[in-house]
């Protein structure tokens, strides 16, 4: 634990000082600065009495005051220079903590979006949102305030320990003793709070994540009167953290009393210590060399104050900088994940026709090809992209070692449109997934236009290829935007054409402000009809040669189906289909069907064939046994 604490403190350092290689430093420069001059009051009070005293076994007070005047001149100077680096400090450390969140943020976002679909499948949406709240919260915490605060501490205690040895080193020890204590205590206290901490970190991730979740289905608990079981969830979620917690805090809050009292016999120890050494008249050890006396062990009890004092803010800012910790080592954590592979070499590009021959070029023609550069011969090919999707053999298993497809074999040629139905578990959005390379096959082959997908490079795969699912996403933003959404380049006309297309143009201009009309909350105030119809307008702007369809009437009413069903046939119209059916009617008119089971095809054929076969199809299709 301790070792992945050093780590995580390492890296953070290396992260703060790549954000700003030059302020941090000069930052850490102003620091030390301040933190001696703040010690060095007890070298003045020192010199002070001790001149009081000469001049007491002199009787010469003649030079008292103006020698007093220019000790209090420097320290004054010294002061001035405190406030002008303090005032700059703080300044400069602002920049440095909301910079440095801002760029985290960046890095977290730009590492959320290369991972794997796989990751989100398996991590609550809600934790994920935790790392950039909760967790850059404490990091924010520990940069602006722990950070500092502990090296401010740390130099002044380093700094008033010398100038302790240097007035008496038997004095130094017995501070040097209590300190020990001090450190036992803090260890075994604050190492327990520091346990708790962490997990208080952990505990609040899923609270967020378990929130997310019930905000998310609403609706759901709602409508099976779940309410009282979801605050008993809660309640005891939110037990757990409040468990950790108090443990945390209980530990933490003992910690300072303790050290405080301890602080306050460690002074009357001194005190009693540097009376016995006058009052013995025992000889002084020191790195000075003079002798024990009233103006020693006056500032030195006032340095045991001010030493016990930061001692004290070092153990208030373990906690917080284990909670830093805690929420940094989490985001280490995702940034670490590993990102989606894509080792394709094969992109997609404009192209034109000259002489028969495909031509790469830089405008957009509505002709798209793959450029395949061969390894072998160093030549490139084009191959224009057509939309011909073949699986051979293919086997995949979400985890290791369970296989979920087993044995697919298909083909859609150019234009045809391919139907999968079969029960939730069957395999249907498997397969779906597996073309877009959302997750790679444990075996078999998967070829595009005659070209394995693994050497296609996934941004320009999944750019050949649309997708209308069931649960409709759409973005803060107007309709306008969620439809160039499938193409950012479209211009309004083609947005609007897709509309028409879609059948989504006649009730966009019904809409108070039309195609400029705001959308949020995922288009809450639009019916689920009409989100979809958005949907399909939105993957026939970006006019891909391959759609798949998921389910995506089967959240909708009857009615509203026939006007989504022809948005569907006319954006189908040309291109290679995969359809997911949860309503049979919807594929009647498919090239083939596939009936799957069990990540089995079982039966494959029209669906006049499939219909005389008398199979399992023809069960599902009668009513025989139910779909799902």
């Amino acid at each position: 634990m301790q070792k992945n604490k050093k780590s995580i403190t390492i890296r953070l350092m290396k992260e703060l000082f790549s954000f700003y290689p030059v302020m941090l430093p000069l930052v850490i420069v102003f620091i030390i600065f301040n933190a001696i001059v703040s010690s060095i009051p007890a070298v003045f009070m020192q010199n002070v009495i001790a001149l009081v005293e000469q001049s007491w076994q002199s009787g010469d007070w003649s030079q008292v005051g103006s020698q007093i005047l220019g000790f209090v001149g420097i320290l004054v100077f010294f002061y001035v220079l405190s406030l002008i680096s303090g005032f700059a400090f703080n300044q400069m450390m602002a920049i440095i903590t909301q910079g440095s969140l801002m760029k985290m943020r960046e890095k977290m976002f730009g590492q959320m979006q290369n991972l794997p679909v796989r990751y989100f499948d398996r991590n609550n949406h809600g934790d994920i949102m935790s790392h950039y709240t909760n967790d850059i919260d404490t990091l924010r915490q520990m940069i602006s305030q722990s950070f500092p605060q502990l090296l401010i501490s740390v130099i002044t205690v380093l700094t008033i320990f010398s100038i302790m040895l240097y007035f008496s080193v038997w004095m130094a020890l017995v501070v040097l003793a209590g300190v020990v204590i001090m450190l036992m205590i803090t260890r075994k206290v604050g190492g327990s709070s520091a346990r708790h901490f962490a997990y208080q970190q952990v505990a609040l991730g899923k609270e967020e994540g378990f929130i997310e979740e019930i905000m998310n289905g609403q609706k759901v608990v709602k409508v099976f009167c779940h309410e009282e079981e979801s605050k008993k969830d809660f309640d005891r979620i939110n037990d757990k953290l409040f468990e950790e917690s108090e443990k945390a805090h209980k530990f933490a809050n003992t910690l300072g009393p303790i050290l405080n009292n301890v602080g306050n016999v460690l002074y009357v120890i001194v005190a009693l210590v540097g009376g016995i050494l006058l009052v013995s008249g025992a000889p002084n050890l020191s790195i000075s060399g003079m002798a024990l006396s009233i103006s020693v062990v006056v500032p030195f009890l006032n340095m045991t104050k001010q030493f016990a004092g930061n001692i004290n803010q070092v153990s208030n800012q373990v906690n917080s900088i284990v909670m830093g910790l805690a929420g940094t080592g989490r985001i280490f954590e995702m940034l670490d994940q590993e990102p989606e592979v894509d080792d394709g070499y094969v992109t997609l590009v404009n192209a034109r026709e000259e002489n028969g021959e495909l031509v790469e070029c830089t405008e957009r023609t509505g002709v798209w090809a793959w450029k395949h550069p061969h390894q072998a011969d160093g030549t490139v090919t084009y191959t224009k992209l057509a939309g011909d999707v073949r699986m051979k053999d293919v086997d995949f298993g979400y985890d290791p070692g369970k296989i979920v497809l087993h044995d697919i074999t298909l083909y859609a040629e150019p234009g045809q449109k391919v139907a999968f139905v079969g029960a939730t578990g069957a395999g249907k959005t498997t397969i779906t997934n597996l073309i877009n390379r959302f997750y790679d096959i444990e075996d078999g082959k998967i070829r595009y236009d005659g070209i394995n997908i693994n050497k296609i490079k996934k941004a320009d795969l999944r750019r050949s290829l649309g997708m209308v699912l069931q649960d409709t996403n759409l973005f803060t933003g107007t309709v306008m935007d969620n439809i160039r959404y499938g193409r950012l380049d479209a211009s309004d006309e083609e947005c609007m054409d897709a509309a028409k297309l879609a059948g989504a143009h006649d009730f966009i201009t019904r809409l108070p402000e039309v195609y400029k009309t705001m959308l949020s909350g995922n288009g809450s105030n639009l019916s689920q009809g009409q989100r979809q119809l958005l949907s399909i307008a939105r993957a026939a702007v970006a006019d891909p040669p391959v759609m798949i369809l998921d389910e995506a009437t089967s959240s909708i009413d009857t009615s509203t189906e026939a006007i989504v069903q022809r948005g569907m046939d006319a954006l189908m119209k040309g291109r290679t289909v995969f359809v997911i059916a949860h309503r049979l009617s919807t594929v009647k008119n498919s090239n083939v069907i596939m009936v799957l089971e069990h990540g089995h095809i079982i039966e494959r054929g029209t669906h006049e064939q499939l219909i005389e076969q008398k199979g399992k199809y023809y069960q599902l299709y009668t009513g025989a046994f139910e779909l799902e």
